[in-house]
């Protein structure tokens, strides 16, 4: 069994299965989760729970956090029993989030002054990549800390990669996914207009995942097309708040406007829904 005792915040849709492969590997983990509910699998594992954010990193060397947006991580950190509140030093706290490179700057330089390390540490893939450990993982930090946390990050993912010191993982994050909100609009664009003119869904995708454009991605989402099934894997109203942040950071590109302006227009109605309904705002246009 690994020595190092982890903490894990966050039991969402990609916590489960991240949070599952460290458990795989052997290390001993505690949670904790808002939602207290998310915790019974754990404990039904014999996984141990924290009362509080502070209470984890009491009891654990490395913290990781998977939650949702900015406010979360503020909450996780500067709550009552927040990270923060926590009397300890030298654990290393990694936000695997996709948040801004602001919130990470302002909760390292916190976490530096209490003599703690932090790491962002987005990842890049869904589901079936964090089921299957074959995430790509980006990272912002000092190095140290970093190589620290490499081993670890490993269990999880299939390429682990420091990009640059701190607030770079979460910039990288969504730089790639400013790519996905575009890549997902131009196949719904593609689709539709085939559609329009007569030819059906699964033949197009069949035809785009023969040629030089295939790719698991287009794969997975035109499969979504041609089943009708929306049902969130990642959902629409997640890559609306990343185009957000993104144009925080200076995203001003034509291809960028156009999917940050269709994915506003779309988060009301689909939100809920996975990213690929934006071929439902498409076809309304």
């Amino acid at each position: 069994m690994n020595t190092v005792k982890i903490g894990w915040i966050g039991l969402g849709k990609m916590g489960v299965p991240m949070s599952q492969q460290l458990i795989k590997a052997g290390y001993p983990l505690s949670v904790y989760n808002r939602s207290k509910d998310k915790e019974e699998g754990f404990k039904a594992q014999g996984i141990g729970t924290a009362a509080s954010p502070a209470l984890l990193l009491n009891d654990t060397d490395v913290v990781f956090v998977m939650v949702s947006d900015d406010k979360a991580i503020k909450d996780i950190f500067t709550g009552d029993e927040g990270l923060l509140a926590a009397k300890v030093s030298g654990r290393i706290i990694i936000n695997m989030s996709t948040v801004s490179p602001a919130i990470s700057k302002e909760m390292a330089a916190a976490s530096k002054a209490q003599g703690n390390h932090y790491l962002d540490a987005p990842v890049s893939g869904s589901v079936k990549q964090a089921e299957d450990a074959m995430l790509v993982i980006m990272a912002g930090g000092e190095v140290s800390a970093f190589e620290q946390a490499k081993p670890i990050l490993e269990k999880m993912g299939k390429l682990v990669m420091l990009v640059g010191d701190t607030g770079a993982g979460n910039v990288a994050k969504l730089a790639i996914n400013t790519l996905l909100g575009i890549v997902a609009q131009g196949l719904a664009e593609t689709v539709t207009l085939a559609q329009q003119n007569g030819i059906d869904a699964e033949a197009l995708t069949t035809l785009i995942g023969n040629s030089a454009l295939g790719s698991p991605f287009i794969k997975i989402k035109g499969d979504a097309i041609v089943n009708d099934n929306y049902s969130a894997a990642f959902a629409l109203k997640h890559i609306t708040k990343d185009l957000r942040l993104a144009k925080d950071l200076g995203l001003a590109t034509p291809l960028g406007e156009t999917a940050y302006q269709t994915y506003q227009d779309a988060e009301a109605a689909f939100g809920e829904e996975d990213i690929i309904a934006v071929i439902k705002q498409v076809r309304k246009g």
